[in-house]
């Protein structure tokens, strides 16, 4: 992130599935919409109201915005961190238009009110067997001595 940018966390539902596009260079591309909705709770009815959505529209690029396309879909709660970006442009008829949209670094679905199952690919590395702390903590003398791992 570069200063002066502005970070923004956003946590809401998809309101459609993403989608995936390619740039004339090959850069893939994932666009969705993230609604947030605050909701109060109102002790004389002792109900929840929903208040007025805010729509963030979003763009994930690469890697992320293949992960984006492949594991998210229309109504996924998610955390979204990024930063606000401004377009700027001119219609056919000369005028000039802006919008504010969010350029997605990291999401991730919400856990509070669901459960998900990661299929994570770990990732290739040159360590050899042994070298990786997670290996060690796996395979090191304190788990074949049934010993609580070291966090």
């Amino acid at each position: 992130m570069s200063f002066g940018e502005t970070p923004i966390t956003v946590i809401g539902n998809l309101t459609a599935d993403p989608e995936l596009r390619f740039t004339p260079s090959g850069a893939p591309l994932a666009k969705f919409t993230i609604a947030a909705t605050p909701r109060t709770y109102d002790k004389d009815s002792g109900k929840w109201t929903d208040g007025t959505a805010t729509f963030f529209r979003c763009a994930a690029w690469r890697q992320l915005a293949e992960h984006v396309a492949e594991s998210l879909t229309k109504g996924s709660r998610v955390v979204a961190f990024g930063r606000i970006r401004q377009h700027n442009w001119q219609t056919p008829e000369g005028e000039n238009r802006s919008m504010l949209a969010l350029e997605i670094d990291e999401i991730g679905a919400s856990l509070r009110f669901t459960t998900v199952d990661i299929a994570a690919k770990r990732p290739a590395t040159t360590a050899t067997p042994g070298d990786d702390a997670w290996d060690a903590v796996a395979d090191g003398p304190a788990a074949k001595s049934g010993a609580e791992p070291p966090f």
